[in-house]
């Protein structure tokens, strides 16, 4: 066990994360007999069964699944070293890896990072576009954009501001349904939102309505996915106000009575501090994302 190889416990966790062997090759760039020989030879070393078949696909075994983590952190340590050592700490050169939720990293950031790398050819940038939390304490990522203020000590964060939130329609769906102005109209509209109650919306109300997933006539949980529906006429849903300035066909809808801010926060482990390239990124993407959120305030002032 002592001897078994990296490229093992690879293929071990592309199977378990696709669920086949065909799926684990496609993701590794590698065929299907050699993962299929790297997960026997890993189950000979350890001396038990990973995976067993059924109609769904390869489903992990018990053992399997108590060895996940551990392969996810070597993963995430395998990719942290990469990174680490495609470039001088005290160069800008190099990759940085960057997480961001999918509408922030999808709306907001590329113009961002263009004006970065025209600055700095020479650091290519990696860019997970994910609404869970990547775990900066095990480097799956070098510098995360998050909307909630990161709690570890071992972080260094930095606030950019804060991020107004409205609710917005198109404006052909609001000529053809009509501007509501109060709750009662609004809930009798079409509106757009999640479609797993395990989202944290249970503390909101539209009223005396809670906010549920049975409001909405249009239902799903990718914020991209929202507002995508809203800017095709669909209904009515949030969106940030700095992204909606940027769209003439978006309209407030009730912004003196649904308006609210999350913070944005820059994160990055303390161990990257001193780390050029991650530095300059940082720092840049808090001077500029924080000139976005003064402008999203003045927006939110505007339509006030």
């Amino acid at each position: 066990m002592q001897n078994t190889e990296w490229e093992l416990w690879r293929s071990f966790l592309a199977t378990a994360e696709n669920g086949s062997l065909s799926g684990a090759a496609r993701s590794l760039s590698l065929t299907q007999p050699t993962v299929g020989r790297h997960i026997d030879k890993l189950e000979s070393s350890i001396g038990t069964s990973l995976f067993t078949r059924s109609q769904s696909g390869l489903l992990p075994t018990s053992t399997a699944l108590n060895l996940l983590p551990y392969a996810r952190d070597m993963s995430a340590a395998a990719q942290a070293l990469i990174r680490m050592a495609s470039g001088e700490a005290g160069s800008a050169a190099g990759v940085v890896r960057l997480t961001a939720s999918h509408v922030v990293g999808a709306e907001l950031l590329p113009p961002v990072l263009a004006e970065f790398r025209k600055i700095h050819p020479d650091i290519q940038l990696e860019v997970v576009l994910s609404d869970r939390q990547d775990d900066l304490l095990r480097h799956d990522a070098d510098i995360a954009v998050r909307m909630t203020r990161p709690s570890q000590s071992a972080l260094v964060a930095k606030k950019v501001g804060d991020v107004g939130i409205g609710l917005y329609a198109d404006s052909d769906y609001l000529k053809r349904c009509g501007l509501p102005t109060t709750t009662e109209a609004l809930l009798a509209h079409s509106l757009i939102g999640v479609d797993q109650a395990t989202y944290p919306i249970a503390a909101l109300s539209i009223g005396d309505t809670p906010v549920t997933p049975q409001i909405f006539s249009y239902r799903c949980d990718n914020d991209l996915g929202q507002l995508a529906a809203v800017r095709a006429g669909i209904g009515i849903g949030v969106c940030q106000h700095v992204i909606a300035a940027r769209d003439p066909n978006l309209v407030a809808v009730m912004p003196d009575k649904i308006n609210f801010q999350l913070g944005m926060w820059l994160a990055m482990h303390e161990d990257l501090r001193s780390t050029y390239r991650i530095r300059l990124l940082f720092d840049f993407l808090a001077e500029e994302m924080g000139a976005l959120v003064g402008s999203d305030e003045r927006e939110s002032q505007r339509r006030e």
